[in-house]
């Protein structure tokens, strides 16, 4: 079966979006109006011409033969990477209708950017495994190894110190010093390389004044972060596993050494962060035989999209490589063996009190935990004062949902798509409460994102 017949749903398109500016703009040329000489062929491209405000067409053309690597191409001027019209182009093609017809040959200008990208494709082979800078000098890559954990330990010492004289001074004082300690602190770890420990002490800098209850909060971060310097600082005692988990944490690099696992792995949900700098894309997966739930991370510039991407709903065979450390889902993707394609597959679902147990239970291999993958089954949105919660249809228990969910649109489309009858929801459950991310109607139904 050819790519081109199996067309995305709007959901995957609007996924691959850059921001949300990018996605309203997008929508907005989601219509056949400004589009001409748009086509799609059976190698799974799609082009179209787009009227902007020059005299000439935006040339824009789509590779969809691969959501996971799409790839575009456009004459627009712009830095965002897909630009609106590209979204634009795949939403007019999403659609289904006669607006984006099939064609037996591309234009000229689409022929010759396919045929550059098949080119280029050929041209790629394998990479050795002994071409690396660190296989041909093992010893220098030791060093270097050493030299940055002297750097990390010097940097550690000093957090501690300042850590013992917060608590000496009183959590008052980290309210009137303001950010700038903490700012000055984080730049600090990272002089000494250790990201992870720069990017908890931003963190800590966050939380005075944040409202009631504000020094609680922060000795328990300070606590959890003392606990990470001194198990860094006591790697040597830990064992292997909880020794990778604190390396991890700290911000050291470590390949993904796992066994590679083949599966076919249901995309359970794929949600971005950013910051000025950097758009990260977590996309979670459920492996349909070995019921194992991996995290796939992808980075991409500020303004551009992460590279990969995996719209929920599809399924993908390819092998998987999980990271060390203990408890950990973050894996790497391998080896795939075919395009992703949709799958009607749901992961099984746990009941709210099995999946605050999971929780408890992850947190003795990697106490810094903030939340793990977790699929309710049965459960029903319900209010609870001015906040909601995910109760069990069956059952007297229930999770609360965190903060920062109430008040978005993923809350309402859950609440709409349940109609106060059992759903089965995958999200995200730490101390904070359950964050959901995507949901099936009990019986029959596509995955639903709700972020």
């Amino acid at each position: 079966m050819t790519q081109q017949g199996v067309r995305w749903s709007v959901d995957q398109v609007l996924a691959l979006a850059p921001d949300a500016a990018s996605r309203k703009a997008g929508s907005r040329l989601g219509a056949a109006g400004p589009w001409s000489g748009a086509g799609s062929c059976e190698e799974g491209t799609v082009w179209g011409l787009c009227k902007g405000s020059g005299s000439k067409p935006y040339q824009t053309i789509v590779d969809v033969a691969d959501p996971a690597g799409a790839a575009y191409k456009c004459s627009c001027p712009s830095r965002k990477f897909p630009c609106k019209h590209a979204l634009g182009l795949l939403l007019l093609w999403a659609g289904g209708d006669d607006s984006v017809p099939a064609a037996r040959q591309p234009p000229d200008w689409a022929e010759q950017w396919i045929a550059g990208r098949r080119s280029r494709a050929e041209g790629k082979r394998p990479t050795g495994a002994g071409s690396s800078p660190a296989a041909a000098d093992p010893e220098a890559a030791r060093r270097r190894a050493e030299q940055r954990a002297e750097r990390v330990t010097a940097g550690a010492t000093e957090l501690e110190q300042r850590l013992s004289d917060l608590l000496r001074g009183g959590l008052a004082a980290a309210e009137q010093a303001g950010y700038g300690l903490w700012e000055e602190t984080a730049a600090r770890m990272v002089d000494a390389q250790a990201p992870g420990l720069a990017a908890r002490v931003r963190e800590l800098g966050a939380i005075p004044g944040s409202g009631p209850g504000w020094p609680v909060r922060l000795l328990e971060e300070c606590a959890l972060l003392h606990l990470l310097v001194q198990g860094w600082l006591r790697r040597d005692r830990l064992p292997a596993d909880l020794a990778a988990t604190v390396r991890s944490r700290i911000g050291l690099p470590a390949p993904a050494d796992g066994t590679p696992v083949r599966d076919r792995w249901l995309v359970l949900a794929q949600y971005d962060t950013a910051d000025a700098k950097l758009t990260t894309r977590r996309i979670w997966l459920h492996g349909a035989d070995s019921g194992r739930t991996a995290l796939l991370l992808s980075y991409g510039a500020a303004g551009r999209a992460p590279e990969l991407a995996l719209p929920v709903g599809l399924a993908l065979d390819a092998e998987l490589s999980a990271f060390p450390g203990a408890g950990q889902h973050r894996a790497a993707l391998g080896e795939r063996f075919a395009a992703p394609a949709p799958s009607s597959a749901r992961p099984p679902g746990v009941p709210t009190a099995q999946a605050a147990a999971r929780y408890g239970e992850a947190l003795r291999d990697d106490p810094w935990l903030e939340s793990v993958p977790v699929t309710l089954g049965r459960v029903v949105p319900v209010p609870d004062g001015d906040s909601w919660q995910l109760a069990d249809a069956e059952g007297e228990s229930a999770l609360p949902l965190a903060a920062g969910t109430r008040s978005g649109p993923g809350l309402w489309r859950l609440v709409a798509l349940s109609g106060g009858a059992p759903v089965t929801v995958f999200g995200e459950c730490g101390h904070r409460g359950f964050t959901p991310l995507t949901a099936w109607p009990q019986e029959t139904g596509e995955a639903v994102p709700l972020c």
